[in-house]
């Protein structure tokens, strides 16, 4: 959500960054908009004021018997309360089609983003860890035969349809054991928050965040209006929804492991085989609340974060800063984490990292007390995985694969296993 002072004082500046996101300028209706809809605010005010005036004068004609002015001003408090209620009634119409534009616009991005129009534009910041070298080819992570028993595909379509998986065995237990890794890291090393929220909300949750009205064919709704979460992003985030908090408890730092949910509308045809794209999957998510000032160093540190995590798993990875035509709607600026992925042969996407400004906090209308008492501001947001689990096992899997089926685990999920350390070519946790 914009501020439209804001775009009053700097209607090119604004034009110039929405422009960047590939939008055509539309502060010229914005504005048109505002300032009718102050003018019918305005009309109001002034006819009130007569309407006013005249309720004092009524009194006056009425006690001096002049019947005539009694009638006429009686007429006139008339005809004003008439002329309220529809300029009122206007105003309300003008700030209810201001308020849609808004909110349906993208946030701007920072200065410091990259120009472009997708992927291709995006710029790499770093590379951590070199891709192993294997003597012979790599497999995707649903033909390697320690996988294939572990991993059901077929069980998963006779249940649920297209983009489901069942997992069995070791590669579920796995998969439950990567979720624990993430969470116990970011709260015993990270000192963020576990927080256990639901996985379905109210509509106005994902107005708050960003994924309505645009985006609703991006996610699931319920026969009853609720929707469910397409990331903990919109659980986490909305806890701060409505609420003017102390400057003393920011930043609010949360991590949450829950199911998620993706119509993947938008993905026709696009990475159909394997566990890359699934209508439902696992993530462990991270959200900051945090005052502005400290929002972008905030930033860099959630990014550490969950470049952490696939550090410690050994997991080779690049981190991407996002150009403006490829961030989300909802992003300021955008971190991509991809890790590489020797069965494909390339790196892909593992985690987003994005600030968001105060455009959710004014969405959701959450603000701060500030320590010196002044007047509440709103606070920025933030959020990012750490990491996509399902994703995470693809990565674990296809890196840690060995010629003769096997995959070997990274240590740091050995305490989490039990100690065991390999999955056989026959599927067993050895």
């Amino acid at each position: 959500m914009h501020d439209i002072r804001m775009i009053r004082e700097t209607p090119d500046a604004f034009d110039a960054a929405l422009s960047l996101r590939g939008l055509t300028p539309v502060s010229g209706e914005l504005l048109a908009l505002d300032a009718d809809r102050r003018a019918a605010i305005k009309q109001s005010e002034d006819a009130q004021a007569a309407a006013n005036a005249a309720a004092k004068d009524v009194g006056k004609a009425k006690a001096s018997g002049d019947e005539a002015e009694f009638a006429r001003l009686r007429t006139l408090m008339a005809d004003k309360k008439a002329e309220i209620a529809a300029l009122n009634e206007r105003a309300k119409e003008l700030d209810a089609q201001l308020a849609d534009m808004l909110i349906a616009l993208p946030n701007l991005p920072y200065a410091d983003v990259p120009p472009g129009k997708d992927e291709a534009d995006n710029v790499e910041q770093k590379r951590t860890g070199t891709p192993r070298t294997f003597d012979f080819k790599p497999l995707e992570h649903f033909d390697i035969p320690a996988v294939q028993a572990g991993m059901d595909f077929a069980a998963g379509a006779k249940l649920s349809g297209s983009r489901f998986v069942v997992l069995r065995g070791a590669v579920a237990r796995v998969h439950r054991a990567l979720a624990q890794f993430m969470i116990d890291t970011h709260v015993d090393e990270h000192a963020l928050t576990e927080t256990n929220t639901p996985v379905i909300v109210r509509e106005e949750m994902l107005y708050g965040t960003g994924q309505l009205p645009k985006f609703g064919e991006d996610s699931y709704q319920t026969t009853n209006g609720w929707w469910l979460i397409p990331t903990a992003e919109v659980t986490l985030t909305n806890l701060v929804n409505g609420d003017t908090v102390d400057a003393a408890t920011l930043p609010r730092r949360h991590v949450a492991h829950t199911l998620c949910f993706r119509s993947e509308a938008g993905s026709a045809g696009r990475d159909t085989s394997g566990m890359l794209r699934q209508h439902q999957f696992e993530k462990v998510e991270m959200v900051s609340i945090t005052h502005p000032d400290d929002s972008d160093a905030e930033h860099t540190r959630m990014t550490k974060c969950a470049e952490a995590i696939l550090e410690k798993l050994d997991l080779p990875y690049r981190t991407m800063l996002l150009c403006a035509g490829d961030m989300g709607a909802g992003a300021r600026r955008t971190y991509d984490l991809e890790v590489w992925l020797p069965g494909q042969d390339t790196y892909r996407e593992i985690s987003s990292i994005s600030t968001c400004g105060d455009y959710q906090a004014r969405r959701m209308n959450a603000r701060f007390k500030p320590a010196d008492g002044g007047k509440p501001e709103f606070v920025h947001t933030l959020n990012g995985s750490g990491l996509a689990v399902g994703r995470t096992l693809i990565a674990v899997l296809e890196n840690g694969q060995q010629a003769d089926g096997s995959v070997v685990l990274p240590a740091a999920l050995h305490p989490y296993l039990g100690g065991k350390n390999t999955i056989s070519a026959t599927g067993d946790l050895i």
